[in-house]
């Protein structure tokens, strides 16, 4: 059974780099729908980037839970952490080679949003694999995606003025 959890979560990586990719473009070719920007990168902001990471890791685990669920462990904890881990190291790594650098390249961009999502992926069939966690953990972990989801919404529309939701490009925040 792990190496068919491997095999899904490994196929994940690539789901949701694909996803993630286009998600990126989405907003623009959309027409800028305020709609589609809850869900799509609405600027060229870190923050807006998160979506990236989050929206196609939650559909790639509700399509999951429909094959997997009766094999696997702790599915909503490894994906609550997962789409979590991508950010916190889509964050720091590009923050610090940035600060190393001066200049963001795309290439390295692009390599860290896919680090990030391997390092989700194994973190999430790490977790799927081990002994099932107490119910409480489930539930404590569909809080904390909804949490994510709402406030990558919710500051879509009202990002605080901090950096990190700074659209370099045209130095505005969040939805234009």
């Amino acid at each position: 059974m792990k190496k068919s959890i491997l095999k899904w979560e490994l196929f994940g990586i690539i789901f949701v780099f694909l996803l993630g990719a286009l998600l990126h473009f989405l907003f623009e070719w959309s027409g800028e729908s305020k709609v589609v920007g809850l869900i799509a990168s609405v600027n060229e902001s870190v923050w807006e980037h998160f979506k990236q990471g989050f929206w196609p890791m939650c559909l790639y685990a509700a399509i999951e839970y429909k094959f997997i669920r009766g094999y696997v462990n702790n599915l909503l904890m490894a994906k609550a952490i997962a789409v979590y881990i991508i950010p916190v190291i889509t964050g720091l790594v590009f923050y610090g080679y940035t600060a190393i650098t001066g200049e963001e390249i795309l290439i390295v961009d692009i390599l860290i949003f896919l680090v990030a999502i391997v390092v989700g992926q194994l973190t999430s069939y790490k977790i799927m694999t081990l002994s099932r966690l107490p119910k409480y953990a489930n539930i404590i972990s569909l809080i904390f995606i909804i949490l994510l989801a709402s406030i990558l919404m919710l500051f879509t529309f009202f990002p605080p003025h901090l950096p990190i939701f700074l659209d370099g490009n045209t130095g505005t925040y969040g939805i234009p």
